[in-house]
């Protein structure tokens, strides 16, 4: 474990390999400070034929719904008036002279069912922050459970003090983001990408990975996903696509050295997840989630709409492009949709 000179409030200590205290003694956005005005005008330049692709899912798809509880698909319902009433096909004003008629919605929103981003609350660890031989239940950048990260309470709903999904929102999200095509190099079937799987694919496709980039993979998930029309087999999906291997170190060290900002993909997680030998340590479900949002502030994108964008630019012969995807600017959320735009 590295030791560091952190706010003696928060940390004394953070874990090997991280980041924390590098962009800021009380940061909340990560790597996305690598996201200079620069960087950001050399990913204009990445605009050559002036086309959009909206890279989101329908919000109501995959489609399928949690019997455990967990996220949910959107329920769309009317907003009522003072008086009760539905404001659906609302005829507005009293007597012989309306003055028009109104349609007025609500929906509640599993922010992390659809298209997302994860925000840096969204995943911690038990660390001993504290170097005092005791574990804390922490999350990027020291920020604690309890202190910043308040679960409910009675009447009290929980909320995201810091980290929470607004931050990335307040930066803007856009920046150069290069594709990789692992559907290409792997077929559209279950695969585990390590490092010298990842290094292969983005070799034969030409992909250059900058310091401040945004990483989007293409696995093929979204096709299938589609295909289905809502009626997700999960099975299938289960062993639908790429996934990145979190229990590569090689793979690890590499996301650490890139400088990458985010990594995106059409599936779930992103990575790989369900191991069962516990050779990973604590935290081997989801190692990649472990590093990425936990050290090091690298924010992670979920089941994104990555396929005409990546068949688009394998047939130009490109790789880059110019992503804005903000989330919801949703004070103390830890999750948020997002309805990304690549422009080529």
């Amino acid at each position: 474990m590295e030791a560091s000179s952190g706010p003696a409030h928060r940390w004394r200590r953070r874990p090997e390999g991280s980041n924390w205290g590098d962009f800021g003694a009380d940061d909340q956005v990560g790597r996305m400070n690598l996201i200079t005005p620069e960087r950001r005008l050399g990913a204009v330049q990445e605009v050559k034929a002036g086309l959009c692709f909206p890279l989101s899912l329908p919000l109501d798809y995959p489609g399928w719904t949690s019997h455990a509880g967990g996220r949910n698909p959107p329920v769309l319902f009317a907003s009522k008036n003072a008086h009760g009433a539905s404001m659906y096909n609302l005829v507005l004003g009293l007597g012989p002279d309306p003055r028009g008629v109104v349609c007025d919605d609500a929906v509640i929103l599993h922010t992390q069912y659809s298209t997302q981003w994860d925000s840096l609350a969204h995943w911690g660890a038990r660390f001993d922050a504290d170097d005092d031989g005791v574990e804390e239940l922490v999350y990027y950048n020291g920020y604690r459970a309890g202190d910043h990260l308040v679960a409910p309470d009675g009447d009290s709903p929980p909320r995201a003090l810091a980290l929470g999904i607004e931050n990335l929102a307040e930066v803007g999200a856009q920046g150069r983001a290069a594709v990789v095509s692992l559907l290409d190099a792997f077929g559209p079937g279950r695969t585990w990408v390590g490092y010298d799987e990842l290094d292969h694919a983005m070799r034969a496709q030409s992909v250059e990975v900058r310091p401040g980039d945004f990483l989007l993979l293409h696995t093929g998930f979204d096709d299938q996903v589609l295909a289905m029309n809502g009626k997700p087999d999960r099975a299938a999906l289960n062993q639908a696509g790429a996934v990145l291997d979190g229990r590569d170190p090689r793979l690890l060290q590499w996301v650490a050295d890139s400088g990458v900002v985010a990594l995106c993909s059409d599936n779930v997680a992103v990575e790989g997840f369900g191991f069962e030998d516990g050779s990973a340590g604590d935290h081997s479900m989801l190692p990649l989630h472990d590093l990425c949002l936990f050290k090091l502030g690298i924010h992670l994108g979920e089941l994104w709409r990555l396929g005409d964008l990546a068949r688009w630019l394998l047939n130009e012969k490109r790789s880059a492009c110019l992503l804005t995807a903000p989330p919801l600017r949703l004070p103390g959320a830890v999750g948020s949709p997002v309805t990304p735009v690549a422009t080529v």
